[in-house]
């Protein structure tokens, strides 16, 4: 039967049932659930809001109770090395036969050294030696803050007793523990505390130290950029010396002029080196910018940790009402 002889009545069916097809059902069906969604979220509403002052109220004294830190930074330079040219030359032309001679030419460049004392400043063994030349074992294992109004360090008594100056923290000496901290727990609290970095641009270096007190910041900050000169001029130093009386040594074994002259070379460009390690206090970093106090913390960030822990506190209270709704639902 043809449309066009049907009635209106018979037409009218025909429109009603083209009107439920699958893709109306479809339709219908999302916006059901999404008016569904947000209807259990209404109804939820004061969960969800006593869940996100909660959240909130507690990131507030969490981030209250974090103690400031204060960052200082040193801005170094390659100190500029006057033997290095000719120790280049050296090692291109006698660069293996030093090496028999058990002598390290090397390059001669700077930025070998810069290289080698960014990566000690960062070792085990050299921030151990920097903490006891320096006394900072109870800064930084027992200190929990400092106080601005006195200038002194907080320090935990759990740890530390300041009147008897003993260490009284709990140890377990099955795990090897003592009442004072071991070199190792030590070295984890500061490498923490120090970054060096170099820009690729210009070369040079940033060293950056942060801590609870702005002025041992500063002072560490400074100390650091001495200690690892003194500990490289004198490596160097010890070097040259070696070496110096080694080759002398080979000029009185040897009768060949011409092996005496490379002799007599290489003692000439260790002597520089002996000189220059001698003289320069800043033998591997010069200090372009030197650290300050700083007079404002560089973290925490306690309005971010506020926001954050509220927004996340949102989201899990609205989770929480949809699960309850559609378990409650199911069941």
């Amino acid at each position: 039967m043809s449309k066009e002889n049907l009635t209106d009545q018979e037409r009218d069916k025909l429109n009603a049932v083209a009107s439920t097809s699958p893709q109306s059902y479809t339709t219908q069906d999302d916006e059901i659930d999404l008016r569904e969604l947000a209807s259990a979220i209404w109804k939820g509403k004061w969960l969800i809001i006593c869940i996100t002052v909660i959240f909130s109220v507690a990131s507030v004294f969490y981030a209250l109770s974090i103690p400031d830190e204060y960052k200082s930074t040193v801005l170094l330079a390659p100190a500029s090395s006057s033997g290095g040219s000719g120790l280049s030359k050296l090692a291109g032309q006698y660069g293996s036969l030093a090496s028999l001679a058990g002598i390290n030419l090397g390059g001669g460049g700077g930025d070998d050294k810069v290289a080698i004392a960014m990566e000690i400043i960062k070792t085990w063994g050299f921030q151990e030696s920097f903490i006891e030349q320096n006394n900072m074992q109870v800064a930084l294992f027992a200190a929990t803050g400092w106080n601005r109004a006195n200038d002194n360090l907080i320090i935990n008594p759990d740890l530390y007793n300041e009147a008897t100056r003993k260490w009284v923290r709990e140890f377990d000496p099955a795990k090897g523990q003592t009442a004072e901290p071991s070199s190792w727990e030590l070295y984890k609290k500061l490498k923490d505390r120090i970054s060096v970095s170099q820009d690729k641009a210009s070369g040079l270096i940033s060293l950056t130290v942060e801590y609870y007190s702005p002025e041992l910041a500063m002072e560490w900050a400074e100390n650091l950029v001495k200690s690892i000169n003194a500990f490289l001029k004198e490596r160097d130093r010890d070097e040259a010396k070696k070496s110096i009386q080694y080759l002398q040594e080979k000029i009185q074994e040897t009768n060949v002029s011409d092996m005496q002259s490379v002799f007599y070379q290489l003692i000439e460009e260790q002597t520089k080196t002996l000189m220059l390690a001698e003289v320069s206090d800043e033998y591997v970093f010069k200090t372009l910018s030197a650290a300050r106090v700083a007079e404002e913390k560089s973290k925490p960030k306690r309005a971010f940790i506020v926001v954050l822990a509220t927004i996340l506190g949102g989201m899990l209270s609205v989770l929480i009402v949809l699960v309850r709704y559609f378990s409650n639902k199911s069941s």
